[in-house]
């Protein structure tokens, strides 16, 4: 399968910019998209980004970026086949049973097109400014994700935690899925690890090789630790290979670490020429690897 990354940003978080973007995806072939994540950027923040070797964004603190969940849903009314993904939504700033009535809306208006990948955030400011401690994320997160499943399956639903205790709490609709998966998003061995206990997949933040290796690896171990079936752990990658000579090996080197979606950035940044950039792909590449 193949994705695309950054869908909601800059141009594409008009409606003009959002349709053509879900709709020239879908017409070329590609599985998914993924959207990003930040309520808000603090000017000048000093936390360090951990997917550029600047340390900062791209694009700078001035793009615009649309929530996610409303973002998707607009681009679900304009689609009919294409996977919304959140790539990541910053789960631990979010409350949990809110987050799960507006996770399962969504899913049941597109139909059961939601992968919700989830994260646990690196902008401490932005977490100051929201009045959320940035320090324990993890472990939040870890509840969270148990709030969600517990309130998408069970009716009624009740959960004794931490940070959260309900009873018999009745939350409908339920996801048109049963549940929706969730993808664990991160660099690091803890999101690894976190993949493995409780992820249905895993998208890990680096295409380098050697370091998706190490962090598959990580995310299986801890499967298997867990009583789980590592392969049934999806896992998304990017690689910058794919846009080299030989395409179709990249995608065969990805497949054989374990990988089964692959993620790009959009190939235009104008909506315009768009549809033509990603018709180019999905014939020179899609087409031929799928």
């Amino acid at each position: 399968h193949f994705g695309l990354m950054f869908a909601n940003t800059g141009p594409f978080s008009t409606a003009s910019g959002a349709t053509t973007m879900g709709q020239a995806a879908e017409a070329a072939g590609f599985e998914s998209v993924w959207t990003v994540e930040h309520v808000t950027v603090p000017k000048g923040y000093e936390s360090e980004y951990p997917y550029d070797k600047s340390g900062k964004m791209p694009g700078g603190e001035s793009v615009p970026i649309p929530d996610p969940l409303v973002w998707l849903t607009f681009v679900a009314a304009r689609t009919e086949t294409l996977k919304l993904g959140t790539g990541i939504l910053i789960l631990p700033q979010r409350n949990p049973v809110v987050a799960a009535k507006e996770i399962a809306t969504l899913d049941v208006l597109s139909e059961g097109r939601l992968l919700l990948g989830i994260g646990v955030g690196w902008l401490e400011e932005e977490f100051d400014a929201l009045g959320i401690p940035f320090r324990g994320r993890g472990a939040r997160t870890d509840e969270y994700v148990e709030v969600l499943r517990t309130l998408w399956t069970d009716n009624p639903a009740t959960h004794h935690g931490a940070l959260f205790d309900f009873d018999e709490l009745i939350t409908l609709p339920k996801p048109a899925q049963g549940s929706v998966p969730i993808i664990v998003g991160g660099h690091t061995d803890a999101a690894a690890r976190r993949a493995g206990r409780l992820g249905d997949g895993f998208f890990p933040g680096r295409s380098n090789p050697d370091h998706l290796r190490h962090l598959i690896g990580v995310m299986r171990a801890a499967a298997e630790e867990a009583g789980r079936d590592p392969d049934a752990i999806e896992v998304t990658s990017g690689s910058p290979a794919v846009f080299g000579d030989d395409p179709a090996g990249a995608v065969e080197e990805l497949a054989a670490l374990g990988v089964s979606r692959c993620i790009i950035p959009p190939l235009a940044f104008d909506p315009a020429a768009l549809p033509d950039a990603l018709g180019r792909f999905g014939e020179d590449v899609i087409a031929k690897v799928a």
